[in-house]
């Protein structure tokens, strides 16, 4: 049986781009190698996305309705935003647990 088609398109926002080099900037002034690693495997953790766009959870208090949140890492939290109509999964940030959200 061929593999089923994603239903949403994942659209990393300039901000959540910004975001993820920053991160991969931090852990390369160590370890390079570890931290092309890390930026690969923070974005495969997004792709299921597409085809669950509501596998995160309802985003915290003080954030739009709209947002969820997706432990994409023991310490790294993904912020999106599904739009249905569109069929994309918009991801807003990527934050370290200990930062204040988005």
């Amino acid at each position: 049986m061929p593999p089923a088609k994603a239903s949403y398109r994942i659209a990393w926002r300039p901000k959540a781009r910004e975001d993820l080099r920053g991160i991969v900037r931090y852990i390369g002034q160590d370890d390079p190698a570890k931290a092309r690693a890390f930026a690969q495997s923070l974005h495969d953790k997004t792709l299921p996305l597409a085809r669950h766009p509501n596998l995160g959870r309802p985003g915290r208090s003080g954030l739009p309705d709209a947002v969820r949140e997706l432990i994409a890492h023991r310490n790294y939290i993904v912020f999106y935003r599904v739009l249905p109509e569109a069929r994309i999964v918009e991801i807003l940030r990527v934050k370290h647990r200990a930062q204040q959200a988005p």
